[in-house]
């Protein structure tokens, strides 16, 4: 899709309602849905964290979403795809200040020129203890990103119309860190299985975008 008229359109999400966790739950693999139902995040006393959803063009003015494949670490998110951006730091004034920070930290983009066109629905995340903070932030003129070398493994830029499209939704079976083998929701872009929490992110973010473009 040609980024102007992404532009044009996406700037109407701004009075949408978020559709929050009824789209999080087409993401969700049962055990999530059926922990979130017997617990309450709030008592676990949740770290905060802020990511940030980024749509650029590319050199054809293609419109693009910045995903980025994370090192293999000590951690329950190695090697997963993911958003830019990570936990509260306090330097920061707010969430959506960490999203920036993060985001310039780990794939160079000053957050002077971000603009931020959507505050999303938390996503708590269980195995980490983190509630995190999407925003969606449109960056119009790029530069070459810069990877964090020690945390960023790969940038995956996958195309808006890919994202949007219906047949890469999918269901595959896969190991977590708190089952074996489950049915699991997911987005396959650019040859990468994006689940979890990510992919909840991702499904409100669709919903909102078929509402305006």
């Amino acid at each position: 899709m040609d980024f102007n008229e992404f532009c044009q359109s996406a700037l109407k999400l701004k009075n949408l309602p978020l559709p929050g966790e009824e789209s999080h739950h087409k993401m969700s693999p049962e055990l999530r849905i059926e922990w979130l139902k017997k617990n309450r995040f709030e008592d676990m006393n949740p770290k905060r964290a802020g990511v940030m959803a980024l749509f650029y063009p590319d050199v054809e003015q293609q419109t693009r979403l910045l995903l980025i494949l994370r090192k293999v670490y000590q951690g329950v998110h190695s090697n997963q795809i993911g958003f830019p951006g990570g936990k509260v730091e306090r330097i920061d004034k707010d969430l959506m200040d960490t999203a920036l920070r993060e985001t310039h930290e780990e794939v160079g983009v000053p957050a002077s020129e971000v603009e931020i066109i959507k505050e999303l629905s938390d996503v708590y995340i269980p195995p980490s203890n983190f509630l995190v903070r999407p925003f969606m932030g449109i960056y119009r003129n790029p530069r070459p990103f810069v990877k964090e070398e020690a945390e960023v493994e790969r940038l995956v830029e996958v195309y808006l119309t890919d994202f949007l499209d219906d047949s890469n939704h999918i269901q595959e079976i896969l190991s977590t860190s708190y089952a074996k083998n489950i049915n699991v929701p997911a987005f396959k872009l650019n040859g990468y299985t994006v689940w979890g929490a990510t992919a909840m992110m991702m499904s409100e973010i669709k919903e909102l975008l078929r509402q305006v473009l």
